[in-house]
């Protein structure tokens, strides 16, 4: 019987990169969002609290240089001789005059042991401008460009105010690998109005689109933000899911994606003290040590039911894939 590896997995495309340990370490740069200063809306995506993902360090006060050397002292007296990659996480790190953003690329990359950039954006903030000067560093170091998708349903980005449409993030992620820069996605499994049909269909349509990697994590209800304030309206709106089901459902989502995209993560582990629902009480690792069994269990490896069915081939011709 022919062994399939389960899946792409980041930690060995980042081995296949570098001849050593790698650590992404995340900066709060002191960027805003169109969607929240009034260009594309107010009030940021319905969902959205970046207090769930900026570890204590990434403080705007403090300089991306401080950031980084305070980020380093979580991994270096385990690992001696890790690098790092400059990880511009919290809100739009591509949404600022250009000379600025030069500024704080190129700080991050003069501190000690930093190899590369992710940065971390959305699909309608990346100017030409910027996008020529990323492919001008990208032949300088590692850079991975990674665009919140969240969802390929119009209707859903709509319902979350997202202030883009899919067809952006077509555009994006093309124009951005047209200049041999890796591209990364992130989406939301579980968003209202969305069913498991809908979600398993987003996977192939992902797979039509040039990326380098790809992020999912559950839908999380975080406290202070709209999405909460609509749930405590209309609970019936909603589906959380219970973490086998789920498990059942990143499986299936694997299944459907193209064999060669690297898989970063299944599941976000967003503080106790802002998380409503769900809570399933299990860390990042033991979550893809339960995917992993559970593939195992079930014959299943990335890829497996990959294939253009006659619905996604109209709606590839629809949007020029």
């Amino acid at each position: 019987m022919t062994e399939y590896p389960l899946y792409n997995d980041f930690s060995t495309f980042l081995k296949n990169h570098f001849p050593y340990k790698v650590q992404k370490i995340s900066l709060n740069a002191g960027f805003t969002c169109p969607n929240r200063d009034g260009t594309k809306g107010q009030g940021g995506c319905t969902y959205c609290n970046n207090q769930t993902f900026n570890p204590d360090y990434c403080k705007t006060e403090k300089s991306i240089h401080q950031q980084l050397e305070e980020g380093k002292l979580f991994f270096v007296r385990k690992y001696p001789e890790m690098k790092y990659l400059a990880y511009f996480q919290a809100y739009t790190n591509t949404y600022a005059e250009l000379e600025g953003l030069k500024r704080k690329y190129e700080e991050a990359l003069r501190v000690n042991n930093v190899v590369g950039l992710v940065i971390g954006t959305r699909p309608d903030c990346m100017p030409d401008a910027l996008l020529r000067y990323l492919e001008e560093l990208n032949r300088q170091t590692f850079l991975l460009v990674e665009y919140g998708i969240e969802s390929t349903c119009d209707a859903t980005l709509k319902r979350i105010n997202r202030g883009h449409t899919f067809a952006d993030t077509i555009e994006a992620v093309r124009r951005t690998a047209d200049c041999g820069i890796r591209v990364g996605g992130h989406v939301i499994l579980g968003l209202p109005g969305e069913s498991n049909e809908q979600i398993l269909e987003q996977a192939g349509v992902l797979s039509q689109l040039p990326l380098t990697t790809l992020k999912m994590h559950q839908l999380q209800l975080i406290r202070g933000t709209r999405m909460a304030h609509e749930y405590e309206q209309c609970p019936d709106d909603f589906r959380l899911f219970e973490v086998d089901r789920y498990i059942d459902l990143v499986i299936d989502y694997i299944e459907r994606l193209r064999p060669d995209i690297v898989l970063e993560r299944f599941v976000s582990q967003s503080p106790r003290e802002l998380l409503i629902a769900p809570h399933w009480g299990l860390k990042n690792y033991e979550f893809t040590a339960q995917v992993q069994k559970r593939m195992k269990e079930r014959g299943a490896y990335q890829g497996k039911k990959f294939g253009v069915s006659e619905k996604r081939a109209i709606f590839a011709e629809d949007i020029n894939l």
